[in-house]
């Protein structure tokens, strides 16, 4: 997608072409007009012409007008090229996203990168275990239903606020490294507050996950019986009804042969 700057140069190039393509015609027509014209006065066709070349040539007018007034604007700025490419990969990623299969696509490409980023720090051992909470809460999410339907609202933001928590982690451990010797203590004291921060946060995610898991079970036990397990319990009453019939006419006639 082309910048504002871009489409700025681009309108001024078509108006310019319009402005010189209608002053040829106007210059063509009027030309026309003057040669055709008889002396001895103008008759119908010889109006036509004219009528034509008096168009052309306000048309012309006003395109050189509209560019007058278009080139007189100033130029927007020029856009840094970083900013373009990074706009451009925000458009193609929002139109991706659209998509149904490639969001979820996207989603999981970023939580890789992610892990791959935290390699090698503290806080990829506590985001390993959110993954697998996670996990576990998409698989009983859709359950969640009446009063625990607000979970998962709430378990989608703890998840969201812990990843950031556990980038911040890793970004303040790769800082000490750097830091000079007098500021690595109390940097050291800020990484242990908030790798404790990250460790009780997944800790409350998988609790939640647990909760969710225990309701999903308990709403389950207090629901009535499935249908499809009713179903197969009437099928094998009848079964055991109708080989208890075919035992007692076997038993009184010897002869009784079922097809």
């Amino acid at each position: 997608m082309a910048d504002e700057r871009t489409r700025y140069f681009r309108r001024l190039g078509r108006r310019r072409r319009s402005a010189r393509r209608w002053s040829v015609i106007a210059g063509g027509l009027g030309g026309a007009a003057a040669v055709l014209t008889p002396y001895a006065g103008l008759g119908v066709p010889d109006a036509a012409w004219a009528a034509g070349a008096g168009g052309a040539l306000v048309l012309a007018a006003w395109r050189w007008a509209d560019l007058r007034a278009l080139a007189a604007q100033p130029a927007p700025p020029a856009v840094d090229p970083a900013e373009a490419a990074a706009h451009s990969r925000a458009r193609l990623v929002a139109a991706v996203e659209r998509l149904p299969v490639a969001s979820g696509m996207l989603a999981e490409a970023r939580r890789v990168r992610s892990r791959v980023a935290l390699r090698g720090t503290s806080a990829a051992e506590p985001w390993g275990r959110l993954d697998r909470a996670r996990s576990t809460f998409a698989g009983l999410r859709d359950r969640l239903t009446g009063l625990a339907a607000p979970a998962i609202a709430e378990a989608t933001a703890a998840d969201r606020s812990l990843r950031d928590l556990a980038l911040r982690v890793a970004g303040v451990e790769r800082a000490i490294r750097l830091a000079p010797p007098d500021t690595r203590p109390s940097l050291e004291q800020a990484r242990e507050t908030l790798a404790g921060q990250l460790h009780s946060g997944v800790a409350a995610y998988e609790r939640l996950v647990a909760a969710a898991a225990g309701y999903v079970a308990e709403n389950a036990r207090s629901d009535v019986q499935e249908p499809a397990v009713a179903r197969l319990t009437e099928a094998t009453d009848l079964l055991h009804g109708v080989a208890s019939a075919l035992a007692e006419l076997r038993a009184s006639d010897p002869t009784f042969r079922t097809s």
